[in-house]
């Protein structure tokens, strides 16, 4: 990784080789659950009020120092070319315009991080004031880590409903409900094999709609009815080896008389070849849990 200072003296460019797949780095580049862990210096936090990565799309966030002072930041997305390409013009205080280029090495990704800022004079407080350039080496540290590690953990929500909180349990755990709702919409799943005890085995093969079969296995950890499931799944390799776990966690409440359901997915232990399996997660489960809750009411 290098840090170069063009001739022009108002540049920051950042070349980092990371060691994931292009489809994963794209992914928490642009999907704010996953965006807010890793986009911000050592000792800040951040909230992402909005983050629309389209054409003239916003992006606004306040970052929270160490001191308690709120800095509040407001983007525009100028360009967008899927796995390839990123650019945002920041329109607040200090503006500049980012350019993010992605490009595929393999099973790597080489990220190219330019920022361009509006005169030598502006770029030489931000370096002095602010340390962006110490803070985008950072940024790009915490997001190597993500799948160095695991990937941060990430809840989803059904909309409360009439529903009976004692039916829904039983669509976790019942595996003739849960064949009928597992996956993405028009996937199907031929083998369904549940023993939903603690210490009990999972094995699903989910068919999607062009014929792929994706094989998964998994155990159950702990069962609370009509409260609690807690289990372990992970999508298989054609050797049958995990290319990734992933610790769920369903807890069930309600709320004036409503059931709302809650999922907390936290992966861990990527391997390099599953990373784009991950890409798909998000957009899965908000398709399953929706197909759940058709199915329950």
């Amino acid at each position: 990784m290098k840090i170069i200072f063009p001739t022009a003296e108002r540049e920051i460019r950042l070349s980092r080789l990371l060691n994931a797949s292009i489809a994963l780095v794209w992914e928490v580049w642009t999907n704010p659950e996953n965006i807010k862990h890793w986009w911000r210096p050592n000792g800040f936090t951040n909230t992402i009020t909005k983050m629309d990565v389209t054409g003239n799309g916003e992006w606004d966030l306040i970052m929270h120092g160490p001191d308690g002072t709120d800095y509040k930041n407001k983007s525009i997305f100028k360009e967008m070319i899927k796995h390839k390409k990123l650019t945002y013009k920041h329109v607040s205080t200090p503006k500049f315009l980012a350019t993010v280029e992605f490009e595929e090495q393999g099973e790597k990704t080489l990220l190219n991080w330019h920022m361009l800022f509006g005169s030598k004079e502006q770029f030489i407080q931000v370096v002095k004031t602010f340390k962006a350039d110490e803070g985008l080496k950072q940024n790009t540290d915490k997001l190597e880590c993500i799948w160095r590690k695991d990937m941060p953990v990430t809840n989803y929500l059904s909309p409360a409903s009439s529903m009976p909180k004692e039916l829904v349990f039983k669509a976790w755990k019942d595996v003739k409900m849960l064949a009928k709702w597992w996956g993405p919409n028009d996937f199907t799943c031929p083998i369904c094999e549940i023993d939903a005890t603690p210490g009990g085995k999972i094995y699903i093969d989910m068919k999607g709609p062009d014929g792929n079969v994706y094989p998964m296995d998994g155990e159950f950890h702990e069962i609370i009815a009509p409260e609690k499931v807690v289990f372990t799944s992970a999508a298989l390799d054609e050797n049958n080896q995990r290319l990734f776990e992933v610790k769920n966690i369903v807890t069930l409440t309600e709320e004036n008389g409503k059931t709302k359901l809650t999922l907390q997915v936290k992966v861990s232990n990527i391997k390099s070849q599953g990373a784009h399996h991950l890409t798909g997660m998000n957009e899965g489960w908000s398709k399953g849990i929706k197909r759940l809750t058709n199915l329950v009411e």
